[in-house]
């Protein structure tokens, strides 16, 4: 609009496109490293430049118009290739971007025009000082929540709401940078500060839904340890409540026992005596409880389940292989194997309440195979079990746990997949066992 020679225009364009470059970089990660990344933007600048500046000495009026918008719209496919981050938050990013393109062209441009009589140079100036408070601004209040709320976006923002954002910031801005309109007039800045408004509040509207979403899925999270926890307070509970039990029946047996042997022995009875011991011992390996593995904490919590699973008539096949030595801290395995087996209970349940002909089963499998553990678990469900996200919907799992299975899986970077076999639900987890090191340091931390 301000117009200028070609040396002018060229430094324009190098400063809105490093401009545009450096604030996209302070929202997103690039794929590559620091240096590679650098001459990557260096090289593309260049020729991006040089192409705008060939342009604007062949056709200044159309490229006025135009220049901005097909130099973003090339930025925007080679940041997209540049950037770690999936389609859609790219594309989330580059709006955003683009918006605060728009916020220093057209007010270094305006301030030019109104203070400084169309100067050049104020306008250069002013988009530099924009440039850096825009800079500063992200560092300091936007860039963590930005990175951070990527997840979110990740995993809820659809392609609707992709198409709309942009499509609605593309027409805002689009106005705004609309140089046909020359006349200055209070309502033009007014209609310019309204859209900016707008645009804006655009923004900031997705930004806060989906990190509103995303915090929701948190909560969900720690709502599903929570009740996780209290199950395993229940089965601990359970296992404290049947110890002393067998406690106090082995002490009131004892005296019944004392009692016959020193009968046996006061008649001189050796071989009745030697008969009742061999009886009493039979009948002690017989009330043993079943050892199912030789770590504690995982004998325990399986033992609590398996019964459980077997008071509800329920056939249980367990395939356990794991020594007490294991690196990963007992809460995370419990976590994994508690939330797996009460599922598995509850859809055997939920088969009992549809149909009593259908038999329910459930295998449980958990293995240690050289630096990897291995965790299957299999039960019958319902035939029109679903999945959503390659996860079963809630009310195939009673709400419980698979966000928490998750969680403490990727702690391991562990490899999950669940899935209906024709009324047979399957999950299969393999992680990584940390070294002694790691695991006392992941114990460390979860203290």
């Amino acid at each position: 609009m301000l117009g200028g020679s070609l040396v002018i225009a060229m430094l324009r364009y190098i400063l809105s496109l490093a401009g545009t470059i450096f604030l996209f970089s302070l929202m997103s990660e690039s794929r590559f490293g620091r240096k590679k990344a650098a001459v990557c933007y260096g090289c593309f600048s260049v020729v991006l430049v040089a192409a705008a500046c060939i342009w604007y000495a062949a056709d200044w009026k159309s490229c006025s118009r135009m220049s901005a918008l097909v130099m973003y719209l090339c930025f925007s496919f080679f940041a997209i290739y540049m950037s770690r981050d999936s389609l859609f938050l790219s594309v989330y990013k580059l709006a955003l971007n683009f918006y605060l393109l728009a916020v220093f062209l057209v007010v270094g441009i305006e301030v030019s025009i109104i203070f400084f009589h169309r100067n050049v140079w104020a306008d250069i100036i002013t988009r530099v000082i924009l440039i850096l408070l825009i800079a500063f601004f992200i560092e300091k209040k936007v860039k963590s929540s930005i990175r951070g709320f990527g997840y979110y976006v990740e995993n809820e923002l659809d392609k609707f709401s992709v198409a709309v954002m942009t499509i609605s910031i593309l027409f805002g801005i689009g106005f705004i940078l609309n140089p046909s309109v020359k006349d200055q007039t209070p309502y033009r800045l007014f209609q310019l500060a309204t859209n900016f408004f707008l645009t804006g509040a655009l923004q900031l509207l997705v930004f806060r839904l989906y990190l509103h979403i995303g915090k929701e899925k948190e909560f969900e999270k720690e709502n599903q340890l929570i009740r996780m926890n209290q199950r395993l307070l229940e089965r601990n509970m359970e296992l404290l409540e049947e110890s002393v039990a067998s406690g106090r029946r082995i002490r009131h047996d004892a005296r019944h026992h004392n009692a016959v042997i020193a009968e046996y022995a006061r008649r001189g009875q050796t071989d009745e005596l030697l008969q009742y011991l061999e009886e009493y011992q039979k009948e002690t390996d017989e009330s043993t409880a079943e050892v199912i593995c030789a770590n504690t904490a995982v004998n325990n919590i399986l033992s609590a389940y398996t019964r459980k699973a077997r008071q509800e008539q329920i056939k249980v096949t367990l395939d356990v292989e794991l020594d007490g030595n294991l690196t990963i801290p007992n809460i995370d395995l419990i976590t994994i194997l508690a939330n797996a087996y009460e599922n598995a209970i509850f859809g055997c349940m939920e088969v009992k309440k549809q149909s009593d002909e259908r038999e329910c089963l459930i295998h449980l499998m958990l293995k240690r195979k050289k630096s990897k553990l291995v965790i299957y678990c299999s039960n019958t469900c319902r035939i029109e079990t679903e999945l959503k996200n390659g996860q079963p919907k809630p009310e195939f799992t009673g709400g419980i746990g698979v966000l928490s299975i998750i969680k403490a899986a990727q702690n391991y970077e562990g490899e999950y997949d669940f899935k209906n076999d024709h009324g047979v639900f399957v999950f299969r987890l393999i992680m990584n066992i940390p070294s002694a090191e790691e695991g006392s340091k992941k114990a460390g931390n979860l203290d």
